[in-house]
């Protein structure tokens, strides 16, 4: 199976006057083509600064510190700018979460899509405006040649998204990295959307990488899940195996957590306390303070390990099949 993507040993950190914040911290992981990624955690985690990092949209005072980020064998953190800004929006691209990160406000949408377009392919203007029409017709806007007229504002907050999403499927990329692109939106809506990102990937082998909170999203959209807490991967795998039996006690909580995992007017299992400060986390793992399984040897930081077939956890005491 060929790998899109090799994330390997990434660290990246953001240098602030109060110290050194680790954002991502020893992140690896890959793609393999047409394969789905979730990457899982919540707010603080690291998610989006490590697609920040592969895209190469880390703003000073952060850097990427060491690590390789292998696309097709080219390793990106090497790559000069040009070269870039040649596969960002054309072989590489990110949908974000807010809309306007990619939508300018002056400028009409058939403008936006089909600069794009002629950015990167050498085609005619009625070319560019054709695939803008059907990118816009593949995330379900009504009447997509009148509304190639329209400016940003005079879309609904979902239609602004689902343009963002059409921008970024203007060249099927090999790479789409999605940072919770559709929780701005309806359930329907959301639900046709990751048809066709699904879709997308299945037919044209474009690997994705889904970055969310909403384990629902990954359940139905992903093919593996990758777990983060603190700056680090705690856990990696199948998504059918992570979520039926977890290891790490991080991922179990997260899972427990969801409404519709516990029993009809049962409390809702919580994790207990806050995520730790990143500029400050204590020595070995950062979950210890709040996991019931925590153990003096727990103060040293825990390897990330193969601890089943295809299934990886960064936990000394792992949960059991029977126990998660």
């Amino acid at each position: 199976m060929s790998l899109t993507l090799e994330v390997r040993g990434l660290r990246t950190h953001f240098f602030t006057r109060a110290g050194v914040v680790k954002a991502v911290d020893d992140v690896s992981f890959s793609v393999a083509r047409g394969r789905v990624l979730g990457l899982v955690g919540e707010s603080g985690s690291g998610k989006s600064v490590t697609g920040f990092s592969i895209i190469g949209l880390v703003d000073p005072p952060g850097r990427i510190v060491s690590g390789e980020i292998l696309f097709r064998g080219r390793d990106l953190t090497r790559l000069p700018e040009e070269e870039m800004r040649q596969l960002r929006g054309n072989r590489i691209a990110m949908i974000f979460q807010d809309p306007m990160m990619t939508l300018n406000p002056v400028l009409r949408i058939d403008t936006q899509m089909i600069e794009t377009v002629l950015a990167h392919a050498k085609v005619s203007r009625e070319e560019a405006r054709a695939r803008a029409r059907d990118a816009l017709g593949m995330v379900g806007i009504p009447s997509p040649e009148e509304r190639l007229s329209a400016y940003p504002h005079q879309f609904s907050g979902g239609m602004r998204q689902r343009v963002a999403i059409a921008i970024a499927l203007l060249h099927r990329p090999d790479l789409i990295i999605a940072d919770e692109p559709t929780t701005a939106l309806d359930v329907t809506i959301q639900g046709q959307i990751l048809a066709e990102v699904q879709k997308l990937a299945a037919e044209t082998g474009t690997s994705l990488i889904w970055i969310t909170h909403d384990l629902s999203v990954v359940a139905g959209l992903a093919d593996e899940i990758a777990v983060m807490y603190a700056g680090k991967v705690v856990e990696h795998g199948e998504v059918s195996a992570v979520l039926d039996s977890p290891l790490h006690p991080y991922t179990a909580g997260l899972i427990g957590s969801v409404p519709s995992r516990n029993a009809r007017g049962a409390r809702l299992k919580q994790i207990p306390g806050m995520t730790p400060s990143l500029l400050n986390l204590p020595p070995g793992c950062a979950f210890r303070s709040r996991c019931d399984r925590a153990s003096p040897a727990c103060e040293a930081d825990p390897p990330m390990r193969e601890l089943a077939p295809g299934r990886n956890a960064r936990c000394i005491h792992p949960l059991l099949p029977a126990e998660a």
